[in-house]
């Protein structure tokens, strides 16, 4: 029998990951109640990420089957990655998202309130930036929910000086299941692995808490206006429904940009 190809391999190990997930089920419902009950309030759940966690910022809102509720903070200088070199270069980002005090200077945009929730992303869950977000969410009140890949973070040193890591700053952990390292298939000649894993178990994720949300919004007589794509709509209805949902997140947006006696 001959050996699994490297794509095989690599469908396999995804296999496992997605697995991994729907073990997860009642974290990811828990998850869904905080969310929901921010979003019937009016206010947000914020999500954070940085470096290539900015895929699954955007992967929860704005795209097609998702829908308002959701403030993604995403950072152009942690998270540019295509220029690679010179300016605006990978170099930078990589330094950038260990400075101590930059996600306080972030946060300082908006005016946060304990019926918030916070959704920060980190595979490793080490850099300092996710991991100083998620300590002053929890120090505003609002509860944390991290997803980090378990088996790598467990393995991965924090770059603060205290040690601490963004587990250690959530009330809720859900877990990509991608492996230590992130990348999964062996290829002769290469020092360590290609293929990353994080990105698939991570959208897994993502869209089944977007999904429970939706349908806890719904239950509550508040379905969502979740972004259709025409040939599932029609073409009318599906422009009505994307101004909508951009206008419903500009008002969101609006009570996070009000600082109560002009803070």
């Amino acid at each position: 029998m001959s050996s699994p190809t490297p794509a095989e391999q690599y469908l396999d190990q995804a296999e496992a990951a997605l697995t991994r997930v729907r073990g997860q089920l009642d974290a990811i419902a828990t998850a869904a109640d905080w969310c929901a009950a921010s979003i019937l309030a009016g206010r947000v759940v914020h999500l954070f990420g940085s470096g290539h966690s900015r895929i699954l910022v955007e992967e929860m809102w704005p795209r097609y089957g998702s829908f308002p509720g959701f403030n993604p903070i995403v950072e152009l200088s942690l998270t540019f990655h295509n220029l690679v070199v010179g300016a605006n270069g990978q170099r930078q980002a990589m330094f950038l998202e260990n400075v101590p005090g930059l996600a306080a200077r972030i946060l300082r945009n908006f005016s946060l309130s304990r019926e918030d929730t916070a959704l920060i992303i980190s595979s490793g869950g080490t850099n300092t930036v996710p991991v100083e977000m998620a300590e002053h969410f929890q120090a505003a009140g609002i509860r944390v929910i991290a997803l980090v890949s378990a088996d790598h973070a467990a393995v991965s040193a924090s770059k603060r000086s205290d040690g601490k890591k963004l587990t250690d700053f959530a009330d809720l952990i859900l877990d990509t299941g991608a492996p230590a390292g992130d990348a999964c298939v062996p290829i002769a000649g290469v020092a360590g692995k290609v293929a990353p894993l994080s990105t698939v178990g991570g959208c897994a994720v993502i869209n089944a808490l977007k999904a429970e949300i939706a349908a806890r919004l719904s239950a509550a007589g508040q379905p969502p206006l979740a972004l259709a794509a025409a040939n599932q709509v029609g073409a009318e209805k599906a422009a009505e429904i994307f101004e909508a949902a951009y206008d419903e997140h500009g008002r969101r947006l609006a009570a996070l940009l009000a600082w109560p006696d002009g803070k």
